[in-house]
């Protein structure tokens, strides 16, 4: 293994030519950079997105809603395109001040209820519409410790094994090696647990959207182009539960929305 060797300086100081794919919006400082207001549609949820693995989750959990019946979650899905940075819209920013998607705007409410944190999205959507969240205390909350499992651990894979295998400005086999350890790490979780459950917890659930948004769609190799490199096919349990998901309609036309 060969290392460049680094001394971090006293002070750290921004190098905003020194980080990869995204380094022309990436900055150490929060708030908006420029004046943007946000388009508004007519339906009672605006949806503020891209079809991201976090942007998913939403287009997808809404589509399952309106699947089951729920005519209230119908919605405008106004595009946010990160890699120009309206993210850092003025307007984007008051409904998120951490300038990430997706931000969902409920306007039944008043004033506008505005939610951010995809988790929290599908927590209040489920909420909301009494569904796709289990009734049994114990399922359920078993369903909200996988939910913030999914929250904690994909940093690790997008932040970290994502970026360094896909967006780095060049290949680095220590970072490449340790978060690719740890990736495959949380897919044996994951398939350990799916060898005994059809589901992430009881039926079908706000759980089973947000992880399979991550490494169902890691598994069936449509992000980051490495199953092959990561071994996907060899979590069999995984890739059963992905595929079923998968094939769901609501699943279908959520990804058809978000893409």
């Amino acid at each position: 293994m060969t290392m460049e060797k680094y001394t971090p300086p006293k002070v750290w100081t921004w190098d905003s030519e020194n980080g990869g794919k995204w380094a022309n919006i990436n900055r150490p400082i929060a708030g908006a950079t420029h004046e943007k207001v946000l388009p508004k549609g007519d339906k009672t949820l605006q949806l503020y997105s891209l079809g991201t693995p976090n942007g998913i989750k939403i287009t997808v959990m809404l589509e399952e809603l309106l699947a089951l019946g729920n005519t209230d979650a119908a919605y405008d899905l106004h595009i946010i395109d990160i890699g120009e940075g309206e993210q850092f819209g003025s307007d984007f920013v008051k409904l998120n001040p951490n300038s990430k998607i997706p931000v969902l705007l409920d306007n039944s409410k008043t004033p506008a209820q505005a939610v951010f944190e995809s988790c929290a999205i599908l927590h209040y959507l489920a909420e909301k519409f009494n569904a796709l969240l289990p009734t049994d205390p114990r399922e359920r909350t078993e369903c909200m410790s996988w939910l913030f499992w999914q929250e904690s651990s994909s940093s690790f894979l997008g932040g970290g094994f994502g970026h360094f295998y896909s967006y780095a400005p060049y290949p680095m086999e220590y970072p490449i090696n340790r978060y690719a350890m740890e990736t495959k790490r949380q897919l044996d979780v994951l398939d350990r647990h799916l060898a005994e459950h059809e589901f992430i917890a009881g039926d079908y659930s706000i759980a089973d959207i947000a992880i399979w948004a991550w490494y169902g769609r890691l598994a069936l190799g449509k992000i980051y182009d490495a199953a092959e490199f990561l071994d996907t096919a060899s979590y069999t349990h995984v890739l059963r539960w992905a595929k079923n998901i998968n094939d769901r309609e609501g699943v279908k036309k959520g990804l058809e929305s978000a893409l």
